[in-house]
């Protein structure tokens, strides 16, 4: 998801929200509450307003952003930013978790699913981290319970993902979680006035449900 649904220009001021504690679990309903999701050396938990400092350190360095829509410019800007995600969730059409390595609760990145239609049948997500992060494996462990959530919470049937023709990087991730490369969508993508190829790429509910099955260990 390069191009970011949410704009520090349309969303400066939005009633305040309460934010539930970490690690409280206590709905089934993930507009009222995202899950906590662990796995390996990471936890996907719902943002909070403390972690707005960590992403603006994190997110706005330009290796990290140079792929992506512009983050907020400031950390009061990640803070509005955290707000909108958690308005838009309890209306039900985003979902973003922060990203938090073991031994810490610090958010060093983010995942997002987004509806592309009304009854979020097709969704997009994406994810963005700092770049310290890279190549830790934290990606490897995160992207498959977002996935998962999306299919098995939301109900997703198609998720999207868009990424730059010149994001080895990006693409490279994907390719990895099975997704399958469908087109390029010809200057799709826009930053500090430059156009960008993107690939699109879609992972189908069966084919991961199925690819699923055959990773779980069978017991006779």
């Amino acid at each position: 998801m390069e191009k970011m649904p949410f704009s520090e220009a349309l969303h400066a001021s939005l009633p305040a929200m309460e934010y539930p504690a970490a690690h409280e679990t206590t709905t089934t309903d993930w507009r009222r509450q995202l899950p906590v999701l662990t796995a390996g050396s990471v936890t996907l938990r719902a943002l909070r307003a403390d972690d707005a400092d960590s992403l603006f350190e994190l997110l706005t360095t330009e290796e990290v952003a140079r792929f992506i829509s512009p983050p907020p410019s400031t950390a009061d800007g990640f803070r509005r930013f955290i707000q909108w995600a958690a308005h838009e969730q309890a209306a039900g059409r985003y979902a973003c978790f922060a990203v938090v390595p073991a031994g810490t609760d610090t958010a060093v990145g983010i995942f997002q699913v987004r509806q592309l239609d009304a009854s979020f049948d097709t969704a997009e997500w994406g994810f963005v981290m700092g770049s310290a992060y890279w190549g830790t494996g934290i990606f490897a462990q995160a992207a498959p319970m977002v996935i998962g959530f999306a299919i098995d919470w939301i109900g997703v049937r198609r998720l999207e993902a868009r990424a730059a023709v010149q994001n080895g990087r990006g693409n490279g991730a994907l390719a990895k979680m099975g997704a399958v490369r469908e087109a390029v969508l010809r200057q799709s993508f826009a930053r500090h006035g430059q156009h960008y190829d993107q690939h699109l790429w879609s992972i189908l509910a069966d084919d991961w449900k199925t690819a699923r099955s055959a990773r779980v260990p069978q017991v006779h």
